[in-house]
């Protein structure tokens, strides 16, 4: 046995005394060369059979918890990979089956005067043997101890006192006036009601309904549920998921799906009532199969409602025609209100919200085709994957375009049409941004600019203001920064206040600087009335993937949390390039720590230490060092500290919930002649080519070799702020490795994600989105957990809340996964209500 631990030990040393020499020379931490010379004479001295082997690895205990103690502080998460394999091998060395064997000198505890000198190996009490077992309890007792301190959590209360004292009961009425909802595309959004994808065109992700509050939402309980149809198949590209919100108008939900299916369901049931299916095919050349969510206009009735859609107050259902599976093409039909879809193979299609038919009288057929007047038209590498923006009688489409692929990409430009015809009124590319005359969508000659920065997120808007909010992404390719104009540099990485009427900008805040990092601006702009120190200013509010939170006047762009500039890294760059020398940063920020060699993690000290090699032989100066052809750190990155689920604000209270995720990035520029026969353009990570460039660029997050993350977790939390005054409230960490390790072990390290949240004016704020296959309520006011409970599928979409016929509140989640973060594929859709309630 003790040969055999021996061996194991000298197995495990090998590494440690190769990787810690290397890492020495690369000016990293001695202590992992220390530690493999130290493990590997314990094990030559146990394999002998030699009382010494414990007291030298007593020794390398102590000086071990010293040195992690030293580096990471009293925290488990930390700790743990630093001791724990020494421990374990000093426990095996304990085990009475491999110390029975030691012989050799030992000194005796307390001998008698008259005592004969032990010389054999049946001593029970050998000093050595002592000073082991007390080295490892000692650092056992430090290791777990360590797991009673919080050592990550920011703890504290938001102030929610404008609706604390409002009485929680049951008093929500879906026709009572709701002062605090702006009108959705001309029309009131009853309380009941999610009428747009942040629920209005404001963006809020806020319900008025408290039915369920922090009281009850314990006793949610799963009523139904269904499954699309549409799931990822074998030939779809890694990135298919399925991140929708429905809209809820009158009875009906109205969805859609990876594959741009739209789907429209019973709100009391979950029955399907129509299917409109695109068949946008498949391509490979996509980076992303996705739908967010579809757009939804009124129509000219005088009600709020689309007729067909109104509650029935006798039968308490929808009257709609139930079609499903067809195209409807070559219909004849004439449409008031209309359900807006978007596809990935650039086209917008306008749908009977009533009957899932193609509207005729808008463009050809009910579809425009998005490709006109584009530059390039390479199928796959222009779509939108956000729902359209629709304000007044206007419907205002952005798209996204494939990062890094070509030099020569479709443009960016962002359209308004009449939401009515189909006709071109506007058009806006940051390539071009005085040139907003309409193109003739029939001259091939005149083609918007070549690859201009894009809005692939979901946009706001202001009817009264009259300005539409775009979040304005980088110009591919995105690493490389010398094919910009002068007024692409402007608008990259920004919001955009375009003027609803004339596609001219209003304004515009830039959140970075020659983007070299494909930091697009991510999240919808959230926009409230914000009671602030110098009164009440219309606001918006932006989340950026460097974790800044930017709260900015929506009428002029200024900011109301302070903006200021900070020095940036300007070394490492190739030929041609240059960073810009200062950079911004907002009074209200999520934004983690510069990463140290001491910031890597692992679950082992092996893997650790591996991590660390690879810390040291990157480049790496802080936030903003730019890409180089040895390789970057990038951090936060471009996955981003947040991404397209945003935040979801309390415009009562001013205040906001988040899930602010921490996950490091490398960026490597390789020059064309050194390429070769390597695999480019599978997706965003990897290699792609940026045909036409002198470098191909490869992105992926910074891993271990064992594919966790490098950099110590928590890598996913939860957090409250205040608005007004960019106080953080509470940070604290969110979710288990349940679905991520090999082992379904529920450790909280606080995993990363990418989805919405929502709030409701019950006081609580609904996620899932984390990798882990849960979804939850948390108290806003201080972020406890109030409900958790498994589901299906990963749910990488954000909730949205409604009132069913009969009034109950109900809260919805599509859950299908996320192709690239690995969550579990599915097409489902759950409701929940209250449980007692009638089912």
């Amino acid at each position: 046995m003790e040969k055999f631990v021996a061996i194991i030990m000298a197995l495990f040393a090998a590494p440690l005394l190769i990787g810690g020499a290397y890492l020495l020379s690369l000016g990293g931490s001695p202590y992992y060369l220390f530690a493999g010379v130290v493990i590997l004479t314990t094990a030559f001295l146990l394999f002998k059979k030699h009382w010494s082997a414990y007291g030298l690895y007593a020794i390398f205990i102590v000086a071990t918890m010293v040195w992690a103690l030293w580096e990471s502080g009293f925290d488990w998460w930390a700790l743990a990979p630093r001791v724990g394999f020494p421990l374990i091998f000093g426990l095996l060395m304990l085990l009475p089956w491999v110390s029975s064997k030691m012989r050799g000198p030992m000194a005796q505890v307390s001998p008698a005067a008259n005592s004969t000198p032990a010389t054999d190996s049946t001593k029970k009490s050998p000093l050595y043997y002592w000073g082991l077992l007390a080295s490892v309890g000692v650092g056992a007792l430090l290791s777990f101890g360590s797991l009673a301190n919080n050592a990550t959590d920011k703890l504290g209360e938001l102030d929610l006192s404008a609706t604390d004292n409002s009485e929680q009961n049951d008093s929500s009425d879906e026709t009572s006036a709701n002062l605090g909802d702006p009108l959705s595309n001309g029309k009131h959004t009853p309380d009941g009601e999610w009428s747009a994808y942040g629920r209005t065109d404001y963006g809020q992700r806020y319900s008025p309904l408290d039915k369920i509050n922090t009281s009850n939402v314990k006793d949610l309980e799963l009523v139904w549920q269904i499954q699309t149809g549409d799931v990822k198949g074998p030939n779809d590209v890694g990135e298919t998921t399925y991140q929708a919100t429905p809209l809820k108008i009158g009875n009906a939900l109205y969805l859609c799906t990876p594959h741009n299916w739209v789907m429209a369901l019973d709100a009391d049931s979950g029955e399907t009532l129509w299917t409109f299916d695109p068949k946008v095919g498949k391509n490979l050349q996509r980076q992303h199969q996705t739908c967010r969510g579809v757009s939804y206009y009124a129509g000219q009735a005088s009600s709020d409602l689309a007729p067909a859609l109104a509650n029935d107050e006798t039968t308490s259902t929808v009257q709609v025609q139930k079609i499903a599976g067809n195209t409807f093409k070559n219909a004849s039909k004439q449409c008031d209100a209309k359900v807006f879809i978007p596809t990935s193979d650039a086209k917008l299609y306008a749908l009977d919200p009533n009957t899932g038919q193609r509207c005729q009288d808008f463009g050809d057929d009910g579809a425009l085709d998005l490709m006109h007047n584009m530059p390039f038209n390479q199928a796959g590498y222009y779509y939108s994957t956000s729902p359209p923006v629709v304000a007044g009688d206007t419907i205002i489409v952005a798209g996204a375009v494939n990062d890094n692929y070509d030099v020569n990409s479709p443009s960016g430009v962002i359209r308004a049409y009449d939401v009515n015809t189909g006709e071109l009124l506007w058009n806006w590319d940051s390539g071009d941004p005085e040139n907003t005359a309409p193109f003739d969508v029939n001259d091939p000659a005149q083609t918007y600019k070549t690859s201009s920065p894009n809005s692939w997120a979901i946009a706001s808007a202001d009817e009264a203001l009259g300005l539409a909010y775009f979040p304005m992404g980088n110009r591919t390719p995105d690493q490389l920064g010398s094919y910009r104009n002068a007024a692409e540099e402007k608008y990259a990485t920004s919001v955009v206040a375009l003027d609803i009427k004339t596609g001219k900008a209003r304004w515009v805040q830039q959140f970075v600087h020659h983007d070299l990092w494909d930091m697009d601006t991510p999240a919808q702009p959230t926009l409230l009335d914000l009671d602030t120190a110098d009164g009440v200013q219309p606001a918006l509010v932006v989340p950026t993937k460097q974790g800044d939170v930017y709260v900015l006047n929506r009428a002029t762009g200024k900011p109301i949390v302070p903006i200021k500039e900070r020095p940036a890294p300007q070394g490492y760059l190739v030929a041609g390039e240059h960073a810009a020398p200062t950079q911004p940063y907002s009074g209200l920020s999520f934004e983690p720590e510069p990463l140290t060699e001491k910031d890597m993690w692992g679950a082992s000290l092996v893997d650790q230490m591996m991590c660390r090699i690879e810390f040291n032989k990157l480049n790496y100066d802080g936030r903003y060092t730019p890409p180089s052809t040895k390789g970057s750190l990038i951090y936060p990155g471009n996955f981003g500290t947040f991404n397209w689920g945003g935040i979801a604000v309390d415009p009562e209270n001013g205040v906001m919930f988040g899930m602010p995720t921490y996950l490091a990035f490398t960026s490597k520029l390789i020059p064309r002649d050194t390429l070769g026969d390597a695999e480019t353009n599978k997706g965003e990570q990897g290699v792609n080519e940026n045909k036409g460039a002198d470098y191909a660029v490869e992105m992926g997050p910074f891993l271990s070799p064992l594919g966790v993350p490098c950099q110590q977790p928590p890598w996913g939390t939860i957090a409250g702020a205040d608005l007004a005054t960019g106080d953080i409230a509470y940070q604290r960490k969110n979710g288990t490795v349940q679905d991520l390790s090999p082992i379904p072990i529920k450790l909280e390290l606080g995993v990363p994600g990418i989805g919405g949240p929502i709030i409701t004016k019950g006081g609580v704020a609904f996620l899932s989105a984390a990798t882990e296959n849960n979804f939850r309520a948390y108290d806003l006011k201080n972020g406890d957990v109030l409900w958790n409970v498994r589901i299906p599928a990963g749910g990488q979409a954000t909730p949205m809340t409604y009132l069913n016929s009969k009034g109950e509140q109900m809260v919805l989640l599509v859950a299908g996964g996320h192709g690239s973060v690995g969550t579990t594929i599915g097409d489902y859709v759950l409701a929940y209500k209250l449980g007692g309630q009638d089912k």
